[in-house]
């Protein structure tokens, strides 16, 4: 099959594309806040009709929560699986943006021209490269290269509540050999890029309580224990000075770097200075025995994200209060076990509380590292579409947070994910005036294309 007609096609097609980009963006579909309920019904079927005029099979899916769309198409071999997601993030707070989030707009920027609206990059923009991608290959060979599954979620944005049982209850149907993820990002903004890693994560939220109730602390201070010395010391030993993690078994399943991807993040050359100094940061404060990139993408982490006792209020209340909580969390890799490590962590905690105290604990969910297999021919060849599209070496990389959707795959359907994303750091995700560089969804379509052939059985 040709693909320099697909390309071409790609490219005359560029202004309809973008207009149908626009189409989806203009619609509300917030997951998270019921009021825009209809909304994401309204983006469902959108979706629906739009793959069916591309001869998808495609249906909407009811779910407890917001539907799921799913749509299939035969053809040969291998059986590639699309997921995407149409829901976006809360608009708030409004008055900072400079237009209607839902008014989308192209607009020319000293960076070049940027598809400007809520969900233009996360994840509206990017799913629709690879569904403007199909489109150009059916338009020019009447048929699309792969068996292909599409399957889009609208809850992603509120914790994806209602996926995991229907991935379950649909295991045969979604079974494919890979699944095609497009939710991440080039790295520092300019090398194509396939997420290999992502670290998996663990939250401990808890409270120690001493004493019965406040204490003056000029009747109580010196003779008696303050919780919040208690947890300053407990949260002060997870770490020693050289960045290394002291909790007992920590380490336990983390997996080493291949020398042939250490060498490749090394060529990234990737400036740690610059990473910190863009938010009034210094020295990389990991562990000093690895490097900044392995900090980021390949090693575990241990942070307190909250922490709080006592009066915080202006002025003073000298008071030893009866309770300190904190809020901490884990990023995992490898095979590290999220239960192994609440387990030890809490064997920990309460080792180091003074007699009489107690400690409550409110549970968070945990979820192992995902890792997908680069021995699969399929990564290399995607890899060599992505360099021959952008003219710069792709990477295989790692990402420092948690997609869930990824390790889904992995643990339900048995199949590994490829995620491959045009996201730009200033994309402004979550956040208002959120935009998608109009190059990341040109280049992004055509990038498709070039996969798409690539694991074609014609290439």
């Amino acid at each position: 099959m040709s693909l320099d007609d697909v390309l071409a096609r790609i490219d005359a097609d560029m202004p309809a594309a973008t207009d149908r980009l626009l189409d989806l963006l203009r619609i509300r579909s917030i997951s998270t806040d019921p009021a825009f309920k209809d909304d994401c019904d309204k983006a469902a079927d959108w979706l629906v009709e739009d793959l069916q005029s591309l001869g998808i099979k495609a249906e909407k899916r009811v779910t407890p929560g917001h539907p799921m769309v799913v749509g299939h198409i035969d053809g040969p071999g291998p059986h590639l699986l699309f997921y995407g997601h149409y829901d976006v993030q809360p608009v708030d707070p409004l008055d900072l943006w400079d237009r209607d989030p839902f008014d989308p707009a192209i607009e020319d920027t000293a960076k070049g021209r940027v598809i400007r609206g809520r969900g233009a990059s996360d994840d509206k923009g990017q799913l629709m490269t690879f569904i403007e991608a199909c489109r150009a290959w059916k338009s020019v060979h009447g048929a699309l290269p792969c068996k292909l599954t599409f399957f889009l979620e609208g809850e992603e944005e509120s914790g994806s509540p209602s996926l995991v049982p229907f991935m379950e209850e649909n295991r045969d149907e979604l079974k494919s050999d890979i699944a095609l993820i497009c939710d991440t990002g080039m790295f520092e903004s300019k090398v194509p890029a396939i997420t290999t890693m992502l670290r998996g994560l663990l939250g401990e939220d808890f409270t120690i309580t001493g004493p019965s109730r406040d204490l003056h602390s000029g009747m109580y201070g010196g003779i008696g224990m303050n919780p919040i010395r208690v947890l300053s010391k407990i949260l002060a030993g997870l770490h020693d000075e050289t960045g290394h993690i002291t909790l007992p078994g920590f380490y336990d399943g983390v997996t080493e770097l291949s020398d042939e991807m250490r060498a490749q993040w090394q060529g990234l050359n990737f400036d740690h200075s610059a990473f910190l100094e863009d938010v009034g940061l210094k020295a990389p404060a990991g562990e000093q025995d690895r490097t900044p990139l392995e900090q980021i993408w390949s090693r575990p982490t241990c942070d307190v994200n909250g922490i709080w006792g006592g009066y915080t209020g202006d002025g003073f209340k000298t008071v030893l209060p009866s309770q300190a909580s904190a809020k901490v969390s884990f990023r995992l890799v490898g095979d590290q076990d999220p239960e192994a490590i609440r387990a030890n962590f809490r064997t920990y905690l309460e080792a180091n509380l003074p007699e009489g105290f107690t400690v409550e604990y409110r549970t968070d969910k945990a979820s192992g590292a995902s890792r997908m297999s680069v021995e699969d021919p399929a990564f290399e060849k995607a890899r060599v579409a992505l360099s021959d599209e952008w003219g710069i070496p792709a990477a295989y990389v790692g990402c420092g947070g948690s997609i869930p959707i990824a390790g889904y795959f992995k643990e339900i359907i048995g199949t590994d994910a490829m995620l491959v994303g045009f996201g730009k750091d200033d994309d402004q995700i979550h956040s208002p005036n959120e935009k998608y560089d109009l190059e990341s969804f040109h280049k992004g379509t055509r990038s498709w294309a070039r996969i798409l052939h690539a694991l074609s059985p014609s290439s």
